[in-house]
């Protein structure tokens, strides 16, 4: 089992910017062909794709952060990251990343949380 493992998160007032990483442990299988996603889970709520990005660099965005997400990846590096800029409350959640679609050889890590409040 590939084990994911995300940072970045924080606290952050509305309207400001943070970065998130994830990269993994067991398997580079962020350089290789797999396509990666970055998902958020909010409490009380089902956990959803908020955005994902393709070996080759192709990237898809969920309509609610569309213009202020920017998801990206280093193969090289075997580094997934999240820009997150103009941060609203509604953004408040624990971020997670896995393939896309979800893969039989990778564990869920423990998400970075993001937390959006004045």
């Amino acid at each position: 089992q590939v084990q994911l493992v995300e940072s970045g998160g924080g606290l952050v007032q509305p309207g400001g910017s943070l970065r998130l990483s994830c990269t993994t442990s067991g398997s580079r299988i962020i350089s290789t062909g797999y396509t990666m996603g970055w998902y958020r889970q909010a409490p009380g709520k089902q956990r959803e794709l908020v955005a994902a990005v393709t070996s080759g660099g192709s990237t898809n965005y969920a309509d609610s952060v569309k213009g202020r997400f920017t998801i990206s990846r280093d193969n090289a590096k075997n580094t997934m990251y999240l820009q997150m800029n103009s941060l609203k409350p509604e953004d408040t959640a624990g971020y997670y990343c896995n393939t896309h679609p979800l893969s039989r050889i990778t564990t869920w890590g423990q998400g970075t949380q993001v937390t959006v409040s004045s």
